[in-house]
């Protein structure tokens, strides 16, 4: 302490400078410890190789609750998982290598794929730690590598032997990019434009559709029973075009009368209403789309034909039958793979599901708290509108083997027993014969699992399952994007498996748009990296604007922000830098305090209250309040006017006076240092460093030390504040230095007992307070004629005008201001001169003395300069 410090803040020497310092074994949580626990099951990120904006932006609110929590007395768990199964690895194994994945052996692919993905978490890994997340490295998991894996098979097998797992052949939807099945939450539906075909299918029936090239898959066609225009249809039978096949007209309540022409086709399957129509009439089942999304056989003469390629080609023969009589454009939502963004499919499969328990996922929900509250509803509206089970096999590689085999003499499936985990079927036969027939023949499952089938077991995972150390965990923090996947499912996955809900709360942000207000993408320029944050400004600079957004809401990057934030770390720093100066041969003590003044008072007093705010804006997750509060205060109330206020003592004062000042430097910066220490851990940890031992981080949360909570003092600390303003505002528009001396200022003050030394010292004057107002006296000093006026009006003259007013009397010109208009003679003639053709400048006097007045709330100043 006293070292002398550089003036400027370098963000990235101080960052740099404790990266290294700093020991992960810091962070390391203890299940022994006898602190209460706090455990978050924090999201494992899919190893892209960069943490975009968004990423920054929930692990910066995951870090400001685990600082807060630490520094609070937990022991707090936050540990990093990595989400790697999946396509988009795939894909880009396939582009670097420039193969298929069906081109070499599954084990060579996977291979592959570990290694890119391993090259992906290392380059995660360093970024994670340059933002200075306060991560448990010793709880990393990573979801490829048995250790993990062997625990989704586990919950599996468990789901299964539980009846929760089935196989069954149902309509699944397929991503034909993708070549694999997906779930129903994995859909994304995007706005566009296509064209309403109206075609004959006969005289009487025409149909509105726009997807003509499913027309060699229609099973039925229905009317609503009531539409007065269709409804004598029913019952008929119906050629579809482009086929040598007839349908059956039906009657059913779900058709919209209002659409198309009211007549509607049922192919198997155009979207998910076609499969409720057809498991409620018993329908054939007329599939014509592959799984490489190209037309099957039974689509005759279009077979091999991509879907686009179909609709072309059966429009253009409806056209020449002349079956199709308009087409008109109309709005159009097309779901969409989440991951491609190619438009799926529906087609039926042999596939593995979890039965979804709607109404028991919904009733644990609602024992969870929800931050924001309104969340859950999001959760709620997706369950509801749920109509099909899980479906968790995918046609991939790279994911968790499904530990199943097919008996190949008589089918039965066989599951894994646990001992035998972990497992590939695909590389292991079963140690044991079929049960059923006695069969030493095996096919092994090909499919994998659905990665979520991986990452909805994380809070499990982390808490030690199956043998769990404690459970549920505290708290879950995530993007409200994938409340209908991750959450929902390991809501699900917690129930089946120890019928607990996973966490007692979620912490729910929104996603980071650009300054342009709009999603962030390459194609509009406006992708913001964190990377590019962090060069420019540095870590604390992006982690203050993480903290500025609402939780809950989306959030818009602003450089405007950061600028700020970064301009509030120096101006951190220069303070720091001046308590430091003046501390440096100080040390503590609470003798120090039975020298306080009002000033020292109303700041600690004002300090205790903004700790009260701040932990509870901290402990309702409102980070932007915290922030908020914590900076106007260190600007405005202490740097801008305490400091302000207090040099002169301690400078000039006695050696007692610097005593109480150089008490209250010391006790401020300790609090706000440690205020700000979940926020901006380098800054707060490179002032620490130079006035007190240890790592700020290891240190507990300022609590109110309700001691200093003084009404009283808080008032006349404001009267002092005002009245230092205002004597400083007087001297900026008399031309004055802020430090020239004044003769006197006498004070009269409503408040009892105020304190002036600070006064006299801030504005170097005399300071004296009267008890009573002192009788004011004012009288007219001047009058400054207005011009713009008196000119046009009077012409030649307005000179002579303006000298007979000068020369009136003290009381004519008092009788002008107070009556309005007084009447001179001019030239002989009795002419009426009017108060506002004038400005008056006026003098105050108190017992002779000439003085200015100023007024605050509570007090009148009078300045004798």
């Amino acid at each position: 302490m006293g070292k002398e410090i550089r003036k400027d803040y370098n963000a990235h020497e101080v960052e740099e400078k404790w990266l290294k310092l700093w020991k992960d074994e810091m962070y390391y949580f203890d299940w022994n410890s006898e602190k209460p626990h706090y455990i978050i099951d924090t999201p494992p990120p899919y190893p892209t190789g960069s943490f975009h904006i968004g990423h920054a932006l929930n692990w910066c609110i995951i870090d400001f609750i685990a600082r807060y929590k630490r520094m609070n007395g937990y022991a707090v768990m936050f540990p990093q998982g990595w989400d790697c199964h999946g396509l988009p690895t795939e894909v880009k194994v396939e582009e670097t290598y420039g193969i298929k994945k069906g081109d070499v052996p599954r084990e060579e692919f996977r291979r592959l794929c570990v290694e890119f993905t391993e090259k992906n978490i290392a380059k995660m890994r360093e970024t994670a730690r340059r933002m200075g997340y306060s991560i448990d490295w010793s709880k990393e998991y990573i979801t490829m590598y048995p250790e993990y894996f062997s625990k989704t098979q586990l919950s599996f097998v468990r789901m299964y032997n539980k009846g929760l797992i089935y196989r069954d052949y149902h309509p699944v939807v397929f991503c034909p990019r993708c070549e694999t099945t997906i779930a129903l939450a994995e859909i994304e539906y995007r706005q566009g434009k296509t064209k309403l075909n109206y075609i004959k299918f006969d005289d009487d029936v025409i149909i509105a559709t726009t997807r003509p090239e499913l027309i060699p898959a229609c099973v039925a066609i229905a009317v609503h029973p009531e539409d007065e225009r269709n409804r004598h249809l029913v019952g008929k039978k119906v050629k579809v075009p482009t086929t040598d096949y007839y349908v059956e007209v039906i009657a059913d309540e779900e058709v919209d009368p209002e659409f198309g022409t009211g007549v509607v086709m049922i192919c198997t399957f155009g979207d998910r209403q076609d499969v409720k129509w057809w498991k409620k009439h018993k329908l054939e089942l007329r599939n014509i789309v592959g799984r490489d999304g190209r037309l099957n056989e039974k689509a005759g003469k279009y077979a091999g034909m991509t879907i686009p390629e179909a609709r072309e080609a059966i429009l253009k023969d409806l056209e020449k039958e002349g079956k199709l009589l308009k087409q008109v454009e109309i709005d159009h939502n097309v779901g969409t793979c989440w991951r491609c963004k190619t438009p799926v499919e529906i087609i039926p499969a042999e596939q593995w599901f979890v039965k979804v328990e709607k109404e028991k996922i919904l009733e644990a929900a609602k024992k969870i708290k929800w931050v924001p509250e309104h969340m859950y509803s999001r959760l709620e509206s997706w369950v509801q509108s749920m109509e099909w089970d899980w479906v968790i096999s995918r046609q991939r590689i790279f994911a968790t083997p499904i530990p199943a085999w097919y008996c190949k003499n008589c089918g039965e499936i066989v599951v894994a027993k646990e001992e035998w985990l972990p497992v590939d079927p695909t590389a292991t036969q079963p140690p044991e014969p079929c049960p059923k027939c006695g069969s030493t023949e095996f096919r092994g499952e090909t499919d994998v699992l659905d990665t979520w089938m991986d990452s909805s077991i994380t809070p499990l995972v982390i808490c030690g399952w199956p043998e769990l150390k404690e459970y549920p965990t505290h708290l879950r923090p995530q993007g409200h994007d994938i409340i209908r996947t991750w959450a929902f499912y390991t809501i699900l996955r917690s129930l089946a498996l120890e019928n607990q809900i996973p966490w007692y709360e979620i912490v729910i942000n929104g996603m980071v748009f650009g300054e342009d207000g709009r999603k962030m993408s390459k194609s509009l320029g406006n992708v913001i990296v964190p990377e590019e944050v962090v060069e420019k400004y540095g870590v604390d600079a992006l982690r203050q604007w993480a903290a500025s957004g609402v939780i809950g809401d989306d959030v818009i990057f602003s450089w405007k922000d950061v600028v700020a934030a970064s301009r509030f770390q120096q101006k951190f720093w220069s303070i720091t830098r001046f308590t430091l100066m003046h501390i440096a041969d100080y040390k503590p003590c609470e003798e120090d305090r039975k020298y306080l003044r009002d000033a020292d008072r109303w700041i600690l007093s004002k300090l205790n209250r903004l700790v009260g705010e701040v932990r509870k804006h901290m402990d309702e997750y409102r980070f932007d309040e915290a922030i908020k509060a914590i900076r106007t205060f260190t600007w405005y109330e202490y740097a801008d006017n305490y400091l302000e206020i207090v040099k002169n003592r301690l400078y000039s004062g006695s050696e007692e006076e610097k005593r109480a000042a150089k008490f209250v430097l010391y006790y401020v910066l300790d609090v706000l240092t440690r205020l700000l220490a979940p926020i901006t851990p380098f800054l707060a940890e490179e002032c620490w460093s130079h006035f007190r031992e240890g790592s700020v981080h290891l240190q507990s949360y300022p609590v109110v030390e309700e001691e200093f909570l003084d009404e009283r003092a808080e008032k006349a600390g404001e009267e002092i504040k005002e009245i230092v303003a205002a004597v400083r505002k007087f001297k900026h528009d008399k031309g004055l230095a802020l430090n020239a001396p004044l003769k006197k200022l006498i004070v009269y003050s409503k408040l009892d007992g105020l304190d002036v030394r600070d006064i006299a010292g801030a504005t170097n004057a005399e300071v004296e307070v009267v008890k009573e107002m002192p009788e004011v006296r004012e009288r007219v000093k001047a009058l400054k004629p207005k011009f713009a006026i008196i000119g046009p009006m009077f012409r030649d003259k307005a000179k002579q005008l303006i000298k007979a007013v000068e020369s009136l009397s003290d009381e004519d010109k008092e009788k002008l201001l107070k009556e309005g208009t007084i009447q001179i003679n001019l030239d002989g003639a009795s002419v009426e001169v009017k108060a506002e053709w004038f400005d008056a400048v006026t003098e105050k006097s108190i017992e002779g003395r000439e003085v200015e007045m100023l007024e605050t709330a509570n007090s009148v100043v009078f300045v004798e300069i």
